[in-house]
């Protein structure tokens, strides 16, 4: 069965009456001056504001809490995170009583694994690569018993995430299009699953990192990333996964454009410049990808009707002693 077959608005919208008493409602930014340099107007939803610092705590809650909520709720959780999600489920297993245990590979910013210590969780470092996290997490899962609540594939993830494109749609329900920075496809599948139920003629767009391909395979039809799985070399850590999710995949072809905005790490960090520099609003790289794609030639070649653009801020957990315009610091 297809992951487009298995998630519906409905269940957005329970997952939204299941995490709404814990989850922000988000704030949306505009900009005067971002407008009237790029030709439209432009919504700036801010889940870097968001717990734990990223949308990711939507769906991170809506699973754990569906978990807890069975007739046979582990007695704790465990996933594979390069940060933001690991944050999440650590918060979410803390505010729901679990135990949770976070593999993150040996590069993983350092702002990031001391917030999910923060949050109570036991880190496992593991080789960075896709594989070498999947592994570790599985075997840490069946050593401690721990439910293994993924980053992305899992539909109570992408229902979590996709709550955030119902609660944007009530803010603003002017939009036409909305630009969403993905790693391996949740945020967006949910997105996009809410805008076809509430709001059929929003397009969704996907934003990446150069090197994700995304627009060859929609166009395909087909999944043509090489195996196995692997990182992109990029500044924004949030996004680097190159393939979409195999739960992900089939609900982001069928709902999501197939025009895909690939950025470079150039323009990543001219989009992140502008959040610092101009809105006030500490965004990590993730977030500048998608500033960067509402700053594209691309967006500004297409069609005028797309009048009123969303640009999702996923995150804002960035190291600020490490920002990428400043060199990095030298080795004593």
């Amino acid at each position: 069965m297809s992951g487009r077959l298995t998630i519906t608005v409905n269940d957005i919208l329970k997952a939204k009456n299941r995490i709404h008493s814990c989850v922000h409602t988000t704030p949306v930014f505009t900009s005067s001056t971002f407008d009237e340099s790029y030709g439209r107007k432009f919504y700036f939803k801010a889940e870097n504001l968001q717990k734990t610092g990223s949308f990711k705590a939507r769906g991170a809650l809506n699973a754990v809490t569906v978990l807890k909520e069975g007739e046979s709720p582990p007695k704790g959780v465990v996933t594979h995170s390069s940060g933001n999600h690991g944050q999440a489920l650590a918060w979410a297993a803390r505010m729901r009583g679990l135990q949770c245990a976070v593999v993150a590979p040996n590069n993983s910013p350092n702002v990031k694994l001391d917030a999910i210590r923060g949050y109570g969780a036991d880190i496992v470092i593991c080789d960075p690569t896709p594989t070498s996290r999947q592994e570790t997490c599985h075997r840490i899962g069946r050593e401690r018993g721990f439910h293994f609540v993924p980053p992305y594939d899992h539909p109570d993830v992408i229902a979590g995430q996709g709550t955030l494109g119902a609660e944007f749609l009530e803010q603003i329900p002017e939009l036409d299009a909305i630009l969403v920075p993905t790693s391996g496809g949740g945020m967006v599948s949910g997105i996009a699953i809410a805008a076809q139920a509430l709001k059929p003629d929003l397009k969704v767009f996907i934003v990446e990192p150069n090197g994700k391909d995304v627009e060859k395979c929609l166009r395909a039809g087909e999944r043509l990333w090489p195996n196995p799985p692997r990182f992109l070399e990029t500044i924004a850590d949030g996004i680097r996964l190159q393939q979409l999710g195999h739960v992900t995949w089939p609900i982001i072809r069928e709902l999501v454009q197939k025009d895909v905005f690939s950025v470079t790490d150039d323009e990543i960090m001219k989009g992140m410049r502008f959040a610092f520099e101009r809105m006030k609003l500490v965004v990590e790289a993730a977030s500048g990808a998608g500033i960067a794609a509402a700053m594209s030639e691309r967006l500004r070649q297409m069609d005028a009707a797309l009048r009123h653009v969303g640009v999702i801020l996923c995150g804002g957990n960035t190291d600020i002693d490490r920002l990428p315009w400043y060199p990095t610091p030298a080795h004593s």
